[in-house]
């Protein structure tokens, strides 16, 4: 009787993969949020500016967040395989 693998991924290496997405599509989102005042109305809202700085806002908080786990990939990307310097 031969052991199969797991077709399952770990829970670790699946939260790190997905939180990599998300750094990678959250300047998109940005994007989309901050030009889509403009296609309402043509950015004649009255609660533009508010609303310009409540996105910046929210991208920042969420780049914040998504540092922690980012940070962990990094510095284990730094550590040599072998123990060597």
């Amino acid at each position: 009787m031969t052991l199969k693998k797991p077709i399952y991924v770990a829970k670790s290496g699946y939260r790190l993969r997905r939180a990599i997405d998300a750094a990678r599509l959250l300047p998109i989102a940005g994007i989309f949020f901050i030009v889509l005042p403009l296609l309402w109305n043509g950015g004649q809202t009255r609660y533009g500016i508010v609303y310009i700085f409540a996105v910046w806002f929210a991208l920042i908080v969420i780049s914040a967040l998504l540092s922690k786990p980012l940070s962990i990939v990094d510095a284990q990307s730094r550590e040599p395989e072998n123990g060597s310097v």
